[in-house]
């Protein structure tokens, strides 16, 4: 059996809405964030950016009370999120020690001497002396070209501990790791990673992962917390529920909320850090209001019913790899 902790924080970042939760290295991360993943096309590959919608979510989350934005170099987005940054930090609204912004080493630069390079080029893009986060994206790694490499992420992460060592990231984690392999990061490196970030949400809960996590002092942010909730992003495969379920309709109307507000503040309660993307402002405002109300435990145990296992970034073209993470059937 599984036992679900609810985080209580009280801390608040400065001029922001989300609490603070600590860090295994003495640092703090506030409790939900902004993603700037724009997602798959349905065609395949990654969705990049038309415009400046991604700039313009940044701003809109920055003004709403947002202090941590999510970001990686693979996703295209690293330039629009520093131009948003750097916007509010000329007019005031924000200190740059006030924010939290995390970025990732992709898969092509896993070797340790190219570690600290591809942060620069993040650092370079982003416009910022530093990240408050840097993680190494997947433990796969590639060669230039994109075919798999060999390349031990254990290795990997002595250039991850340099460049916290140098100040470039003021702390280091990981990103899709499974347990084992976190667990072996943990048990033969001299730094733990302070941050796991995975896929978390209604259908894929992790409760394990989670609280192997939590007996380690390793926090762990959330992406994709909404699954498969809305219509138009769900694969005929995927398990209920949709923003339309009776129940979870019931819920959102008794603390006037909206669906995934609720999926969100699940989420929270789990002790995990949401990182919702979305480019519509009312949506990017609506999704930090979570901090305002709790669930009954009735309401997370119908919540902890919907977990099906049912991972909706399966990421399957690398099931070759001797590092990939997940079930490969």
């Amino acid at each position: 059996m599984f036992f679900y902790i609810c985080i209580i924080v009280t801390d608040v970042h400065s001029n922001g809405v989300a609490p603070l939760l600590k860090l295994n290295d003495g640092r703090s991360i506030p409790a939900l964030g902004l993603g700037t993943w724009l997602g798959f096309a349905k065609a395949g590959g990654r969705v990049k950016p038309k415009g400046d919608e991604v700039e313009m979510a940044v701003k809109w989350a920055i003004d709403a009370g947002y202090r941590h934005i999510d970001t990686a170099y693979i996703y295209d987005t690293e330039a629009q999120v520093g131009k948003a940054l750097k916007e509010k930090l000329a007019e005031g609204v924000v200190k740059r020690e006030d924010i939290f912004i995390t970025t990732k080493l992709w898969n092509n630069k896993h070797a340790k001497e190219d570690v600290l390079p591809a942060l620069r080029e993040s650092l370079r893009i982003l416009n910022l002396d530093y990240v408050d986060l840097y993680l190494i994206h997947w433990p796969i790694p590639l060669y230039p070209n994109g075919s798999i490499s060999n390349v031990d992420y254990l290795d990997t992460w002595q250039g991850m501990i340099e460049a916290k060592a140098q100040g470039l990231a003021k702390s280091i984690g990981v990103s899709n790791f499974n347990q084992q392999q976190l667990d072996r990061l943990v048990s033969l490196s001299s730094v733990k990673p302070a941050v796991l970030q995975v896929e978390i949400n209604l259908n894929l809960q992790q409760p394990a992962l989670l609280d192997y996590c939590r007996s380690q002092d390793i926090k762990v942010t959330g992406y994709t917390p909404f699954g498969s909730l809305f219509h138009n992003k769900a694969e005929p495969d995927a398990p209920p529920p949709r923003i339309d379920d009776q129940s979870l309709l019931k819920i959102a109307d008794k603390y006037n909320k909206t669906v995934p507000q609720i999926a969100l503040r699940y989420l929270v309660e789990l002790g995990v850090i949401p990182i919702p993307k979305s480019v519509t402002k009312s949506r990017v405002e609506q999704n930090l209001q979570v901090f305002d109300f709790s669930l009954t435990q009735a309401e997370k145990d119908l919540l902890r019913g919907f977990d099906r296992h049912y991972r909706t970034i399966a990421a399957k073209f690398w099931k070759d790899s001797p590092y990939y993470p997940f079930e490969s059937s």
